[in-house]
């Protein structure tokens, strides 16, 4: 009886909404990172704007949005954390995995800057 209790309480617990939330992807290599990227980058001229970014397998990447403003950079690792830098801010970047989808958030360390957060979802 106990066993079957226990199982059924395994059950539930796997196929509750809660298994399905989103998780931090731990990124060992910037090459996971390759590929076509869209989302939307916050400004403090624009607001939200859509953008698009492509990122090489070695970590570099070219990012515009659709107001024609354009920048390049680099994702990388600093003590096991996912980094970036680009011609116009560093910060942090994080990879998340919710149901096969990849996001890309990136957050700059300076928020006075005019470029803010951005949020990238992988195109496949």
């Amino acid at each position: 009886m106990k066993t079957c209790l226990v199982l059924l309480l395994a059950t539930a617990i796997a196929l509750s909404p809660l298994a399905a939330v989103a998780g931090e992807k731990k990124v060992t290599d910037v090459k996971e990172l390759a590929g076509n990227w869209r989302g939307w980058v916050t400004t403090s001229e624009q607001g939200d704007e859509r953008a698009n970014m492509v990122v090489s397998p070695d970590g570099k990447y070219k990012a515009s949005t659709i107001s024609g403003s354009t920048t390049e950079g680099e994702f990388f690792l600093q003590n096991g954390k996912l980094r970036y830098r680009s011609s116009r801010t560093t910060g942090d970047a994080s990879l998340l995995e919710d149901k096969g989808k990849l996001t890309l958030k990136v957050l700059p360390e300076d928020p006075n800057y005019r470029t803010g957060r951005a949020e990238y979802e992988k195109v496949k």
